[in-house]
């Protein structure tokens, strides 16, 4: 018994420390299947998806989404740390560790002490006898400490990426709307007599979608911490930008599309990537994003933007081919992460710089308040 007990205590905690390396050091994509880490996020967010799935506040919805990635990274965190602790007391129960201390020997005992050991805490009330007991002790010791240095190290990576993140995508609200839209660009752009300008923005997420695949790739916990407005993604951001590089390849007039080659190439990598990472195959949109008579619509809407699309049936098919190359993959990940994909036109909804929750909250009171006669007031 006590054997198996310290091959399972030794197996634990080579396969939590080889765990939390890849997961927290390791700056590499790791292509096993069978990682606790990945598992744990695939069935967590698995069972927090069908637990909100009924319900029916749409903001409430959002905001219990929102506390999964942040909650799910404290508790993966707690959980090595348990299952460290468990895996040092195995082994000195296994090996027969003599404790001095007031309290009965056994594995509760082990139990404790190993959790003492582990946190640092250095209470006193139990000391090692044993030459075994000393290794291990220190053993665990060391290992704690590195463990909590690792932990402070890497809470302030994780949010430093997502402001970054969070940032960029700002900047899309007053250029492309809330959600962003790749026609709304254009218009904005085209009133603006600033069509040539657009590859400063094209430049900027350029090197927004090479810090994204690094980052997501690195800590792909970060593709489940959501933006501050409901209407904002990353995925939406890069789906915005995916499709007016598409429009700009095909060929607006007053454009060159270089610019738009090379923020296209860079984001369609971070998407097929970052599918790969999460395990979403390609899913093509259903219905289809553009179909014939929206993108005639398209069309027709350019044309009165003074940015029309080259015309001729070549156009079409491009664009179709182009599609074919990130649709699928963006459709996958927003169905996985449960993040709205932004379809190609603008809502008809205010800019989130437009709003606020006062204005929002005064409308709501106005239609529910009778107006006051002439003479009350």
């Amino acid at each position: 018994m006590h054997i198996l007990a310290g091959i399972v205590g030794f197996a634990m905690i080579f396969i939590i420390l080889g765990d939390a390396f890849e997961t927290i050091t390791l700056p590499r994509r790791v292509t096993r299947n069978i990682r606790l880490t990945r598992l744990f996020y695939r069935y967590t967010w698995i069972s927090w998806r069908i637990l909100l799935r009924r319900l029916r506040n749409r903001k409430r919805k959002e905001a219990l989404l929102g506390y999964f990635g942040p909650l799910s990274l404290i508790v993966l965190l707690q959980s090595w740390a348990v299952a460290l602790i468990l895996g040092f007391a195995l082994l000195q129960w296994a090996w027969g560790a003599r404790l001095h201390g007031n309290a009965a020997s056994g594995f509760a005992t082990a139990l404790y002490f190993s959790g003492t050991t582990f946190m640092t805490l250095g209470l006193g009330d139990l000391v090692p006898a044993s030459t075994a007991a000393r290794i291990l002790t220190v053993w665990e010791a060391g290992t704690g400490f590195g463990f909590l240095a690792i932990v402070i190290g890497y809470l302030p990576v994780i949010y430093q990426a997502f402001s970054r993140r969070e940032a960029t995508i700002s900047l899309l609200d007053a250029r492309g709307g809330s959600p962003p839209s790749a026609v709304e660009i254009l218009r904005r752009h085209a009133e603006a007599q600033a069509l040539g300008r657009m590859d400063v923005l094209l430049l900027q997420f350029d090197h927004w979608s090479a810090e994204l695949l690094e980052s997501h790739i690195s800590y792909p916990v970060l593709t489940l911490f959501r933006s501050q407005h409901s209407n904002e993604s990353w995925l939406a951001a890069l789906t915005a930008i995916l499709d007016l590089c598409a429009l700009l390849m095909v060929g607006i007039e007053g454009t060159d599309g270089y610019q738009a080659q090379l923020t296209f190439a860079m984001a369609r990598h971070a998407v097929v990537d970052l599918a790969q990472v999460l395990s979403t195959p390609p899913l093509p949109p259903v219905p289809e994003r553009l179909p014939p008579p929206e993108f005639e619509r398209l069309c027709r809407l350019l044309q009165s933007y003074r940015a029309p699309l080259r015309e001729g049936p070549a156009a079409a098919s491009q664009l179709a081919e182009l599609r074919r190359m990130y649709e699928p993959y963006v459709n996958a990940l927003g169905d996985h992460l449960v993040l709205g994909v932004p379809g190609w036109f603008p809502r008809d909804v205010p800019d989130n710089w437009q709003t606020s929750a006062w204005e929002n909250a005064a409308r709501r009171i106005s239609r529910v308040q009778p107006a006051l006669p002439d003479d009350h007031i």
